[in-house]
């Protein structure tokens, strides 16, 4: 896909992974909390849900921009337990020649089930292999205008460190006269994916860049054998792009996402695990 992903939980093609240094980022060696974040990240408005007269606020209406991976759906439960947010609509990008997420490889139906489990209305953008960064822009103002038009102007994001993507996305939002939150923000990455795991939710890894990751762990629960395993110069939430997930189970869901393990298939240097949905 050649267009420009600024609205997803995955890089826009104009910003490469390899202009971030691969391996532990800054915030990855911190021991705890970093002075000044709160346990939900920078940008994220933490006051308190009710107000003097112990009346409940008025909800701030979220799009919440969803991959279906492990951050994705960290991200959201850390809104759903915030209590100042509602959010209104799920958000992705289909790529249509293949019928899946991008980066993520996953099927649409498996990301329609999760949406219904989650009771949440899933708004999908379909773009083809080939996307322009101008068509693609033109899709995604669209879809992000018409929920202005309700009265949305904040979108969610699982992002954590990476700064330059951050801006990007914060820079598009302002053109449109939105901002973006981003509740993971500022986490230390390892405390981010143990938290997942003791949380109960359960994951895949559904895709997995070769060059810095052997095979072995494509299809692999994402678990503490899987965490304890990873290469130590390897972001522990793959927040690199380095491995990518598909959430199947956690406490977020009402059901869980029944799913078998297909084929493997090499694209490029990505190496993609395809998941079959069951239907239970």
């Amino acid at each position: 896909m050649n267009g420009i992903c600024w609205i997803l939980n995955q890089l826009p093609i104009n910003i490469k992974l390899g202009e971030f240094k691969r391996g532990r980022s800054p915030l990855f060696t911190l021991k705890g909390r970093r002075a000044g974040i709160d346990k939900i990240g920078v940008g994220w408005d933490n006051n308190t849900c009710a107000n003097k007269t112990g009346r409940q606020p008025h909800l701030k209406k979220v799009l919440f921009c969803w991959s279906g991976g492990k951050d994705s759906a960290l991200a959201l439960h850390e809104i759903q337990e915030n209590n100042n947010y509602q959010v209104v609509s799920l958000l992705t990008t289909i790529t249509e020649d293949y019928d899946r997420i991008s980066m993520h490889g996953v099927r649409r139906l498996l990301v329609e089930q999760q949406a219904q489990s989650l009771d949440i209305p899933l708004h999908k953008v379909f773009i083809p292999r080939s996307c322009s960064n101008e068509e693609y822009g033109a899709k995604m103002s669209q879809a992000l205008n018409k929920f202005k038009q309700d009265s949305v102007e904040t979108v969610a994001f699982g992002d954590i460190f990476l700064e330059e993507v951050r801006k990007y996305r914060e820079g598009n939002l302002a053109k449109l006269n939105m901002k973006g939150i981003f509740p993971l923000w500022g986490r230390n990455s390892a405390e981010l994916v143990r938290s997942f795991v003791a949380l109960g939710f359960k994951a895949v890894v559904s895709c997995i860049d070769t060059k810095v990751l052997d095979k072995k762990f494509l299809g692999r629960q994402l678990d503490k054998d899987f965490i304890a395993e990873l290469p130590p110069d390897i972001d522990p939430s793959g927040e690199n792009g380095e491995f990518h997930s598909f959430v199947y189970d956690g406490p977020i869901f009402k059901e869980k996402i029944g799913y078998k393990r297909g084929e493997s298939v090499l694209r490029d240097s990505f190496y993609f695990c395809d998941l079959i949905p069951t239907g239970h």
